[in-house]
């Protein structure tokens, strides 16, 4: 095979950010400006396609050609830009892309961060111009009196920056063949890689929007913001009865009480306190109503639909580089609102017809109403059927299969009610009195959240966070459902503590250590000062942590850090981590592969999905062929590197996206 390594610069008038790339570039006036390449990895070339230069043939048939593996960071965009240049779909399997590598070792996405993280010297990393030039070139400018009144800037306005972004193209090649050479001793596994192909041809199909639905639901949010405003206006006389400021000063001349701050749960406070009436009461639930911001996912739908009525390009493949899961584009769909309302054809209908009155008159609150509505605007294509098939409690079915809690697994391969069994096992009550009518059943509500918050090593503080007090839980019983839950739950405490030895063993010693079906490594590339912890899956995939070392921690242990995104700073930066979060890590990479491998069989089976999240996939078919029993029935077939892991699934076939 002969690699052949791309990198485009780009015109259009429509905001990548915003749009996505597919809306970009199938904008009118979508143009490749500059195409540098190398082939096999020598000086990079450039072609300036804005000023009458062309593609040779020998390049235009092995862009088409399997003998060529085509390479670019986030390839996915040059895959389609060139796809669209050449009016015909380019085949798929012929591409790699550089993002993927570093993402599958651990790093960052960007090319610059990614080049940075990875040593690589400055002079081959991106110029510090590129940004300005990009903004120079590649969208329009604001027409002014001195540039002419011109919309778009061209090389003939600027010729020398025009020749600097000409090699700023071609550096961007040198980074990225210099990030494949680097990573070179860790490749990206062929199933990975046919995963990511899949997901591309995912994120092209797209995904329907009921943009009569969006249109109707932005025109009431507006209308009913701008009454709230209006209202909270007439009532204090001030300005701007949303900001933050203002309000919390008036509310403490109206309350004679202290502000601390205005958020939600605040609000909901000072609204449960009966000595707050009045227009103070009113104040506060205009805050709250203005504090639900349910049309900025329906802004983003808009912004993102294309000329097909759809929205494509909703899925960052391997966006969460710690486990391989998918992370959400646009408008993240892995995060929207659940749909509560029972009547959501009538809900659908006046948002339609633009009826927020009888939307008030129905179900309340509009802007809730707005909010749960929101998954609804991606309907199934005209003639068809969306099915949806989630799996059931994966976490949880992992977690024990991983540490063979052999009475969880039990539970899974029979009647599934982990809460109720839970809190049988923690309370030794028999599981047919935990029902409803009886005193026991009381006792689920402490299985529930005891499971939900406890499985990666969770004390007390992680009940609070799941919602236990918010139940009704009393804070001091909160120590003994973590003791109950650990002692029925033996193995899986036994877990976190092998896993976190084995990391720690490793990262020591250098040697492997094998924990349930788990390989630690510490595997290195010393002439590219590589060193990474590796934990390799039962899936054979691996989970990389680069540059590993051991700290101590506040108890006086050991304590295991590497280099690794920041949740909270989103940088480049060293982190600590222990066995219950590797194991929480372990078990969402396990679950991730699950769904991996069930989106594969779908796909083969003629099954086409237009997204999905977390651990559901929604499919868009023919009526004819929305057979939910067959779907469930290839997701939950046994996994080859899990046969006895038991998995099920529950789902749904109707017109539009819903969450039961």
């Amino acid at each position: 095979m002969i690699n052949l390594s791309i990198d485009l610069e780009t015109f259009s008038s429509v905001p990548i950010a915003k749009a996505g790339a597919y809306k970009y570039v199938q904008s009118s006036d979508f143009e490749i400006l500059l195409m540098a390449y190398s082939v096999n990895g020598n000086e990079p070339a450039i072609i300036d396609l804005a000023q009458g230069e062309t593609i040779p043939q020998w390049l235009n048939d092995a862009i088409r050609s399997p003998e060529y593996i085509k390479h670019a960071y986030n390839a996915s965009f040059e895959w389609y830009c060139l796809s669209k240049f050449y009016n015909t779909v380019l085949p798929v399997d012929q591409w790699r892309d550089t993002m993927l590598h570093g993402l599958y070792c651990g790093f960052t996405a960007g090319l610059e961060a990614t080049g940075k993280a990875l040593g690589i010297s400055a002079e081959k990393q991106k110029l510090t111009v590129g940004k300005a030039l990009i903004r120079y070139f590649c969208i329009p400018c604001t027409p002014t009196i001195t540039n002419g009144q011109r919309q778009r800037n061209l090389p003939k306005h600027d010729p020398a920056k025009w020749e600097l972004f000409k090699t700023y193209c071609k550096g961007d090649v040198i980074t990225e063949m210099e990030i494949d050479r680097k990573l070179s001793a860790f490749p990206v596994p062929d199933e990975i890689e046919k995963q990511w192909q899949t997901d591309l041809i995912i994120n092209a199909r797209g995904v329907a929007v009921d943009m009569d639905l969006v249109r109707g639901a932005l025109q009431i949010g507006s209308s009913t913001r701008e009454k709230l405003i209006q209202e909270g206006i007439e009532i204090t006389g001030l300005k701007n009865p949303n900001s933050i400021a203002q309000l919390s000063k008036w509310l403490e001349a109206e309350t004679n009480e202290a502000v601390p701050d205005l958020r939600k749960e605040t609000v909901a406070a000072f609204l449960d306190n009966q000595a707050v009436a009045g227009d103070a009461s009113r104040m506060l639930e205009i805050r709250q109503e203005l504090g639900k911001t349910s049309t900025k996912k329906y802004d983003a739908i808009e912004a993102a639909v294309c000329d097909d009525g759809r929205v494509h390009g909703l899925l960052q493949f391997y966006g969460a580089n710690r486990t391989g899961r998918w992370s959400g584009r646009l408008v993240q769909v892995q995060n929207l609102p659940r749909t509560y309302i029972e009547q959501l054809d009538v809900a659908r209908t006046a948002v339609k017809k633009q009826q927020a009155d009888m939307l008030r008159f129905y179900f309340g609150s509009v802007n809730d109403t707005l909010s749960q509505l929101i998954r609804t605007s991606f309907v199934a294509a005209s003639g068809n059927k969306l099915v949806d098939a989630d799996f059931s409690s994966i976490e949880a079915r992992v977690i024990s299969w991983l540490a063979q809690e052999d009475w969880r697994l039990e539970v899974f391969r029979t009647h599934g009610k982990i809460y109720e069994a839970s809190a049988s096992q923690m309370f030794g009550v028999p599981i047919d009195k935990i029902k409803k009518g009886n005193p026991e059943y009381a006792l689920r509500q402490r299985g529930k959240v005891a499971e939900l918050a406890l499985g990666y090593q969770g004390g007390s503080g992680a009940l609070i966070t799941m919602g236990a007090l918010k139940m009704g839980i009393p804070e001091e019983d909160l120590p003994d459902i973590v003791s109950r839950w650990r002692d029925a739950n033996q193995r899986i405490v036994e877990l976190w503590y092998k896993v976190e030895n084995a990391a720690i063993s490793t990262i020591q010693t250098g040697r492997q250590e094998g924990v349930n079906n788990l390989i630690f490594s510490r595997e290195f590339d010393l002439a590219n000062d590589l060193d990474f912890m590796t934990i390799t899956l039962p899936s054979n995939r691996k989970l990389y942590y680069a540059h590993p070392e051991l700290m101590t921690n506040q108890w006086n242990r050991p304590s295991i850090n590497y280099l690794g995104v920041s949740q909270t700073t989103k940088q480049w930066a060293r982190l600590e981590t222990y066995g219950g979060k590797l194991v929480e890590n372990i078990v969402q990479a396990i679950a991730r592969d699950c769904l991996a491998i069930a989106i594969e069989r779908l796909e083969a089976a003629g099954f086409p999905v237009v997204f999905h999240v977390h651990d559901e996939v929604v499919i868009d078919c023919p009526e004819t062929q929305a057979n939910l029993d067959k779907v469930i029935e290839l997701m939950t077939m046994p996994i080859s590197w899990a046969r006895d892991l038991p998995l099920n699934a529950n789902g749904w076939v109707g017109d539009f996206f819903r969450k039961d």
